[in-house]
């Protein structure tokens, strides 16, 4: 087994007053922030709103986009880069206005409005399937002639091929993309080039969810957060004893309060990724508790008639080097996806990276200390029912 420390004796439990101490003035500042301060930053998933994946031909211009979706006094407006710089593709939320409704569509008109100065019947990279097919089918540039559905028949290939290249390419650059579709007939193709429109944008995605939506989102992430920290008490009650699971249960709660803290004062988005960060900090924060509680555990059967105080010394110190090690191990990748990852999982990095920080800390200095001093009070209970 790969080892970097080796017998160790450090007195993690001495000075155990301080560290609780001092774990519980940090708790309360992020409470203070959560509750008192500038609280959360909640994305378009719990406060309600409307988000646009777009993507530009060039180099977008995000002041005038700002500009452009704040005329429209919807809400506050978020843009944020989506994928590689190069690909020029953007994240657009914007906040509803405190009513139930999809306001994509204006926002695409008012996008198209400030962006695309030339009109026409045919928008390549804003139309779907059934707009484009009827604008073919009206114009006819093939002379299919016929009925409408005869019409209609012909020309439905070229608009699913049309379609889908654009979902394939993100966007129509220019006329010559049309080369590129092979179900396109050669007089349907020059008339798409002299007459369609290309645009300087095109939607790769529309989402939009309700204020009520938002509001329920909220409270079922809560109760998942919650429930999630309940089951694992239940969880070591059962391996362990209740004192271990007090233990972890507040060290989990501590790890999560510092999380949600780093969350507000950072202003960060609280959303649905987010949550599932949360999530999964409390599965990998249990995960190092139950190695140093397992330890213990095993020390208690060796060296009977010691001092739980000693025993959780000696575990701890036993097991630093797989805690070092894997704690490492973790944060190196964390720490590659926060600065490699981009923007859509930058917030899921900073949440685990921080929380696994913490996450660590409170193995040692939070849970062993609660539960020795849990299983102080029990011992003490039994002695006072033992004298009456």
């Amino acid at each position: 087994m790969l080892r970097i420390l080796h017998d160790t004796h450090f007195q993690f439990m001495k000075y155990r007053r301080f560290w609780i101490i001092l774990s519980t003035v940090l708790n309360l500042v992020a409470l203070a922030l959560i509750f008192l301060g500038p609280g959360f930053k909640y994305g378009v998933d719990f406060a309600g709103g409307t988000q646009l994946t777009v993507k530009f031909r060039g180099e977008p211009e995000l002041g005038r986009i700002r500009g452009t979706l704040e005329d429209l006094k919807l809400g506050a407006v978020t843009i944020q880069r989506f994928d590689e710089v190069a690909r020029h593709e953007l994240l657009i939320r914007v906040q509803n206005p405190g009513q139930e409704g999809d306001y994509s569509a204006q926002m695409i008109q008012a996008l198209d409005r400030e962006f695309n100065a030339k009109n026409a019947a045919i928008r390549l990279n804003l139309q779907g399937t059934d707009a484009v097919r009827d604008a073919l089918v009206q114009a006819d540039p093939d002379g299919a002639g016929g009925t409408v559905t005869d019409r209609r028949a012909h020309y439905e290939p070229m608009a699913q091929g049309l379609l889908k290249l654009r979902k394939q390419a993100g966007i129509f650059a220019g006329p010559q993309d049309l080369d590129r579709v092979p179900e396109l007939s050669a007089s349907t193709k020059r008339f798409l080039a002299d007459n369609a429109r290309f645009g300087e944008f095109s939607i790769l995605a529309a989402d939009n969810v309700g204020p009520a939506v938002g509001k329920d989102l909220r409270t079922k992430a809560t109760y998942a957060v919650a429930f999630s920290l309940a089951g694992m008490l239940v969880y070591m009650w059962f391996r362990f004893q209740l004192s271990y699971g007090i233990g972890a249960l507040v060290a989990l709660a501590h790890d999560t309060f510092m999380a949600l803290g780093a969350l507000s004062l950072t202003g960060r988005e609280m959303d649905i990724p987010t949550v599932a960060a949360l999530l999964t900090l409390v599965g990998y924060s249990v995960n190092d508790k139950v190695v140093v509680f397992d330890r213990i555990r095993e020390r208690s059967k060796l060296d009977r008639g010691k001092p739980l105080v000693q025993l959780m010394d000696a575990a701890i110190n036993q097991t630093l080097s797989r805690t070092i090690i894997t704690g490492g191990g973790t944060l190196a990748v964390l720490l590659s996806l926060f600065i490699f990852g981009g923007e859509a999982i930058n917030t899921f990095s900073f949440v685990l990276l921080f929380g696994i920080l913490v996450g660590t800390y409170s193995s040692i200095y939070i849970a062993s200390p609660i539960a020795l001093w849990v299983n102080g009070l029990v011992e003490k209970r039994r002695a006072a029912k033992r004298r009456r």
